[in-house]
């Protein structure tokens, strides 16, 4: 989702629902953990609280 929409920040809910994951609070909670490291690691960036978006 991050290449094909590389100006567009997402949730982590929105994410699981556009990919067709479940979306359970656990597994939500998971990926924003995960995309949460990205952001940490310079992959991501948070233009937001609780958004994340590819980093240009």
């Amino acid at each position: 989702m991050f290449n094909e929409h590389p100006t567009q920040p997402f949730r982590a809910c929105e994410l699981h629902e556009l990919l067709g994951l479940p979306t359970d609070e656990a597994t939500v909670n998971i990926t924003r953990s995960r995309l949460g490291r990205l952001a940490r690691q310079g992959v991501l960036t948070q233009p937001g609280r609780g958004l994340y978006q590819k980093r240009m």
